[in-house]
């Protein structure tokens, strides 16, 4: 039978007593797409538990409970930070950093430098939840966080908090310039180039030269970097990119539409 004709309480007691990850998330989903308050008071109810399972369960339900909007917001991000309050457990923490992710359009100063307080914690997937929690915040706090975390020694947080400073925001600062520049060079090739990425858009003009490496040594992750061409639009780059199609012919590194499309885009312009 279809998760869409169970009942709310028989896809909540199969998320109770739950095996694999793939029927988890199945059923998590399938929950969402339901926001009425029978849903939304077990989830919540849940989400208070002192059972670590329970919890975990509540807090991703309300997560993304309902779409646009969101089924009570307001009420959710309240008990989430409620919860942090007390919460001690990393892995909960990191869950409830997660669904703030997913609701902090209008989070206060207050709750902002709450959140702040863990960019020091020990375990790495709270960091890493964290900087998805400050993205897309237009607040010198959470900037000035995000910053910080760009040089994490983990590199799914850097490269987020990357990616959130870079692309995300469209502010623009010296420490912003500087921090990207900072890991312009990262070891981490998807940091690196996210932060490629957000000097472009900030039409940094020492970019250009590290775009021209970068192409280069194009691979099948190269999306980014061409995309970035795209957005500095100067037509220096067509013969370099001719260059790389017939390089590519035999390497076969990158995928030669991609190529093609950025050419084709530098001539319209």
């Amino acid at each position: 039978m279809s998760r869409k004709k169970w009942t709310s309480e028989k896809i909540f007691t199969r998320l109770l007593n739950n095996i694999t990850q793939k029927t988890f998330w199945e059923n998590v989903r399938e929950l969402r797409k339901r926001p009425n308050k029978e849903v939304y008071n077990i989830a919540f109810k849940l989400a208070k538990s002192e059972i670590e399972k329970e919890q975990i369960i509540g807090i991703y339900v309300l997560a993304q409970l309902g779409f646009d909007p969101r089924f009570q917001q307001e009420k959710t991000v309240d008990l989430y930070f409620e919860l942090l309050e007390k919460e001690k457990s990393p892995k909960v923490i990191s869950v409830i950093l997660s669904s703030i992710s997913h609701n902090n359009e209008n989070l206060s100063e207050k709750q902002i430098l709450k959140l702040i307080e863990y960019k020091n914690h020990k375990f790495v997937n709270v960091r890493f939840e964290l900087a998805l929690a400050l993205s897309c915040l237009e607040n010198e706090s959470a900037i000035k966080t995000l910053i910080e975390l760009s040089n994490d020694k983990d590199s799914d947080t850097r490269n987020w908090a990357t990616f959130g400073i870079g692309t995300q925001l469209d502010k623009d600062s010296e420490e912003i310039r500087i921090a990207l520049w900072n890991r312009a060079s990262d070891k981490d090739q998807i940091t690196r180039l996210e932060a490629i990425s957000g000097l472009t858009k900030r039409k940094d003009k020492r970019i250009k030269d590290v775009l021209k490496t970068e192409l280069e040594n194009i691979d099948e992750n190269g999306s980014l970097i061409l995309e970035s061409i795209e957005v500095l639009n100067d037509k220096d780059f067509i013969p370099l990119l001719e260059k790389k199609i017939i390089e590519n012919k035999k390497s076969k590194r990158v995928n030669e539409n991609w190529l093609l499309e950025t050419i084709n885009k530098l001539n319209e312009k």
